[in-house]
C-alpha cells in the first residue's frame, strides 16, 4: 500500500518537475512579452518565478517518494518520520496558498487589469516598429495556444484581448492587422475581416482553457491532496508499528 501512495507522489513530482522545466525553458512564452512591457507593477514579475517554484515542488515530491519507499522497505523510523514531516509541510503550504489566492482575489484581478492596460499600450506603441517585439507577438499568436498543458489545440489567438489591441499601432497605419487576427489565409487582414473572424485574445484563450478544464484541474488537486493525506496516515502507521518491533 505504501508503494502505491509513494508511487503516486513520485509520479506527481515527476509531472510537476516536467511542467516547471517546460515553463522555465520556454523563452517564447507570454512571460517574455510581459518583460518587454514598460512600467509594469512589480507584482507581475513574480510570475517569472512560477517555473522555478514548480521545479522545486516537483523535486521535493520526488525526494519524498524516494524516502517513503526506502522507509517502508527498511522500516526505518527516521525515514518514515522525515517523509511524514515533509508531506505535512507541503500539504500545509498548498492549503495556505489556496486560501491566500481565494482571499486576495481582488488584488489578483487588479494586477491583471493593470497588466492588460500596459500590454495594450505597449502593442499600440511598438508593434510593427520594434522587430523583436513584433516577431515575439507573431510567434505567440501562432503557437502559444497550439500546445499547452500537453494538449494540442487547433487554434490561434490575436493580441492580448482581441484585434482592437493593434488599433493605432505602427503596423496598423495601413489599416491592416496581424494575419493571426483573421481566419482567412489569403490577402491582408483588414479591419472588417478581423471583426468578422472575431479571433479571441491570447489571455482570453488561456482563461477559457482553464475554465473549460476547471473540473479536471480541481479533480487533480483534490486527488493529490487525498494522496498526501493517505500517505501521511500510512507512514505514521508504519512508524508506530516499526517502533513496536
Amino acid at each position: 500500500m505504501m508503494f502505491i501512495f509513494n508511487g503516486g507522489i513520485f509520479l506527481a513530482g515527476l509531472v510537476i518537475l516536467g511542467v516547471g522545466i517546460w515553463v522555465t525553458v520556454d523563452s517564447d512564452s507570454l512571460l517574455n512579452l510581459v518583460e518587454k512591457v514598460v512600467d509594469l507593477p512589480d507584482e507581475v514579475f513574480k510570475l517569472n518565478y512560477v517555473g522555478y517554484m514548480l521545479i522545486g515542488v516537483g523535486a521535493v515530491l520526488l525526494i519524498i517518494g524516494f524516502l517513503g519507499c526506502c522507509g517502508a522497505i527498511n522500516e526505518n523510523r527516521c525515514m518514515l518520520l522525515t517523509f511524514f514531516s515533509l508531506v505535512l509541510i507541503i500539504f500545509i503550504v498548498e492549503v495556505a496558498g489556496g486560501i491566500v489566492l481565494f482571499v486576495f482575489t481582488d488584488e489578483v484581478d487588479q494586477i491583471f487589469n493593470n497588466l492588460e492596460n500596459d500590454v495594450i499600450t505597449d502593442i499600440q506603441a511598438n508593434y510593427g516598429k520594434d522587430p523583436g517585439m513584433t516577431e515575439l507577438w507573431n510567434i505567440t499568436m501562432e503557437q502559444m495556444c497550439n500546445y499547452i498543458f500537453f494538449m494540442y489545440l487547433q487554434s490561434r489567438c490575436c493580441g492580448y484581448k482581441n484585434y482592437t489591441d493593434f488599433y493605432g499601432s505602427p503596423f496598423n497605419i495601413g489599416g491592416e492587422y496581424p494575419p493571426p487576427c483573421c481566419h482567412s489565409s489569403t490577402g491582408p487582414c483588414t479591419s472588417d475581416l478581423a471583426r468578422i473572424s472575431n479571433v479571441k485574445g491570447c489571455f482570453v484563450k488561456l482563461v477559457e482553457l482553464l475554465e473549460e478544464n476547471s473540473i479536471i484541474i480541481a479533480g487533480v488537486a483534490i486527488g493529490i491532496a487525498s494522496l498526501e493525506i493517505a500517505a501521511m496516515v500510512v507512514s505514521m502507521v508504519l512508524y508506530c508499528n516499526a517502533g513496536k518491533k
